[in-house]
């Protein structure tokens, strides 16, 4: 079973990398990470370098998809025919399922994927979601199982979406070990991880935080 995770400039690391720790650990699962050239990119802040070991030609019908988000995604849904989206569209008819965390479902929706499908991004990008044909959504993990495909949250939900995942493609105790393995049991310390539960203080915050890193 071939899992590809596309990589590009400025994605959010957490986006990937929570779907790969679990994902990773399914028996007969080989992760790969995908992207226009081999080498490295860098994350949205340019502290962390992630590797593409396979080009999408290279890897044209993976199983499973799994696009992460982050900044650079404007970028990629910009352009008309970005290598992603094209790569996107000619590889979905033949996943198993076709997902995506945070501002990865911009992508799924600029390949055409969610049209008119609820889908779940990170709350700052909602908007565009919506401009780009999808009903954005406050849940944490959507699915739509006719047309093989899930849309995660913000960031953390990928762990969430992968362990869901993992059930979809082997079993639920499958899962359940996959969740043991990384030991995700969840007890932050403060309630504040969405826009019902944060309030105005947190949420001035992070839109202040956000838009410095931008």
């Amino acid at each position: 079973m071939q899992i590809a995770i596309p990589l590009f400039d400025r994605l959010t690391a957490l986006d990937g990398i929570g779907p790969y720790e679990v994902l990773q650990r399914l028996p007969g699962a080989t992760v790969h990470f995908v992207g226009e050239q081999r080498g490295e990119v860098r994350t949205e802040n340019g502290f962390l370098g992630l590797t593409v070991d396979q080009t999408y030609e290279e890897l044209s019908n993976p199983d499973v998809i799994v696009v992460p988000g982050g900044i650079g995604t404007r970028a990629v849904i910009e352009p008309d025919h970005h290598p992603l989206i094209e790569w996107i569209k000619a590889a979905h008819p033949t996943t198993r399922y076709t997902t995506s965390v945070c501002t990865g479902s911009l992508v799924l929706a600029a390949a055409g994927l969610l049209d008119g499908l609820a889908a779940a991004t990170h709350w700052g990008a909602y908007d565009i979601l919506t401009r780009l044909g999808a009903v954005a959504t406050e849940e944490r993990v959507v699915e739509h199982l006719d047309r093989r495909i899930i849309t995660a949250a913000g960031v953390s939900s990928g762990i969430d979406m992968a362990l869901r995942l993992a059930e979809l493609l082997v079993d639920t105790e499958a899962a359940k070990a996959m969740q043991l393995m990384i030991e995700y049991d969840p007890q932050p310390p403060f309630d504040a991880g969405s826009v019902g539960k944060a309030g105005d203080g947190p949420m001035a915050r992070a839109i202040e935080y956000a838009r410095d890193k931008a």
